[in-house]
């Protein structure tokens, strides 16, 4: 599929990641949301979580495993932006998605998330979309719900202790499951 961005002529293509794409995925997805990279965007952890956000073989597993799959979007052949989506029954999971930090707050993320729905409907045929965010990203979460998404109240810890999920600056963090109904 070929969108056009509001704030960008170039085309947005949407393809399915590739073994060989695990590497500069890693990297959009670490400049998203850790490090000084992160601040150039409006969705950096890098003030509650420090080091990695994910790894190469997390990664690799999300494009390699069965009834997953890595979207990838280009902008006139530059990777800019993917999220994973998992058919888990009646629904979908929709996780590690990420926009190059210095192309946030111009829309693709509304455009990318639309494509995301769109593809579990069709393809999958489920009904909801499931994701998880840190419950303390009010601001992100808050985006979310503009996009239909509700809070369910639902929590699950934080992996503390181990470091591929980042290293916490906060004793408070937990994820809460949010729910978009896409029938």
């Amino acid at each position: 599929m070929d969108t056009a961005s509001a704030q960008d002529p170039g085309q947005l293509t949407f393809r399915d990641a590739a073994a060989t794409d695990v590497p500069v995925l890693v990297r959009l997805i670490e400049s998203a949301y850790r490090g000084d990279s992160s601040r150039a965007g409006w969705t950096t952890e890098a003030d509650i979580l420090q080091g990695q956000r994910t790894d190469p073989d997390g990664v690799r597993h999300v494009v390699e495993a069965p009834g997953s799959r890595m979207l990838v979007v280009e902008r006139d052949g530059a990777l800019v932006a993917c999220c994973q989506l998992e058919h888990r029954g009646d629904a979908a999971y929709f996780g590690m998605f990420a926009v190059r930090p210095e192309l946030q707050g111009a829309g693709l993320g509304k455009v990318i998330i639309a494509e995301a729905e769109r593809t579990v409907r069709e393809g999958w045929g489920v009904a909801e979309m499931h994701m998880t965010v840190i419950s303390v990203r009010e601001e992100l979460i808050a985006w979310y719900e503009r996009r239909g998404y509700r809070r369910t109240g639902e929590l699950s810890p934080f992996p503390y202790g181990d470091e591929r999920f980042g290293i916490p600056q906060r004793d408070d963090l937990a994820f809460e499951l949010l729910i978009k109904n896409l029938a």
